[in-house]
């Protein structure tokens, strides 16, 4: 059960839930506000690192997915503040991807960001399969399953 404020997409009754995929990222200057605090904005960006990596470790990076003509917009994003991260702080971002039972188009990305163990922020954003396009569309059954499997198998 998340810590968050809200329910997730993972918490949704029906939806399989992939194992957490961690990454790190080191807070730079350009990163910060003028109270010396992570921009909200950052954060997206954070999560985009988390949904990369996890990508990358399962043997989908976007660049092969790309190559295959299938793209992940975002289509809504929803995040929590909780504390601040500052310049120079080593974040921690976990991130799981969650599939509703009937949406076979859709996957559920939720991320927390970490300083040590205090949770700073946590969210999700909320994906469709698509072509270059933009239009929804299948992936090949073959890669499909394949993906469904590294991520939930």
């Amino acid at each position: 059960m998340s810590t968050s404020l809200i329910e997730t997409p993972l918490e949704k009754k029906g939806t399989r839930k992939s194992k957490e995929y961690i990454s790190q990222v080191r807070v730079i200057y350009a990163d910060t506000d003028k109270m010396g605090h992570v921009y909200h904005s950052k954060y997206l960006h954070y999560f985009e690192i988390g949904r990369n990596e996890l990508l990358r470790e399962i043997g989908f990076p976007y660049k092969k997915l790309e190559d295959l003509n299938i793209f992940l917009p975002i289509i809504e994003s929803h995040l929590n503040y909780y504390r601040p991260a500052f310049y120079d702080d080593l974040l921690t971002v976990k991130t799981n991807v969650g599939q509703e039972e009937g949406k076979l188009l859709r996957f559920n990305i939720c991320c927390s960001v970490y300083r040590e163990n205090e949770l700073l922020t946590d969210g999700y954003t909320i994906h469709v399969i698509s072509s270059n396009q933009g239009k929804p569309s299948k992936p090949p059954k073959e890669l499909y399953r394949s993906l469904t499997s590294k991520l939930f198998g």
